[in-house]
């Protein structure tokens, strides 16, 4: 029986397109175990950024699988890197997981 005295919970507001887009692109590229993987231990890499050569160790792919991987995490958004001699340093973008964390708070007090 529907309730007489409107919504129990305020409508949530759809994000733009082109947001959406742009989510699910990041959420796409966090859905390999590797990339997951990648992206957590730059981010927990001390000082922020980590070297190719400190992260790809202890996976059993190869390394240009692993090039591949934060390539893909790079055009979503979530790494940016910066080439130092040979070897290439990669950092977690500021507010990427925010944003993501954002998008999965949506409701959370509907949860609770």
């Amino acid at each position: 029986m529907p309730n007489q005295d409107g919504p129990c919970c305020p409508p949530v507001a759809a994000p733009e397109p082109a947001h959406e887009v742009d989510l699910a692109r990041k959420f796409k590229a966090l859905g390999d175990p590797v990339r997951l993987r990648l992206l957590n231990l730059v981010a927990e890499h001390p000082g922020g950024e980590a070297c190719v050569c400190d992260i790809s160790d202890g996976f059993d792919v190869s390394q240009p699988t692993i090039s591949h991987h934060l390539k893909v995490l790079r055009e979503a958004g979530l790494l940016d890197c910066e080439r130092r001699g040979t070897w290439v340093y990669y950092w977690v973008v500021p507010g990427a997981l925010q944003q993501l964390s954002g998008a999965l708070a949506i409701g959370a007090g509907a949860v609770a």
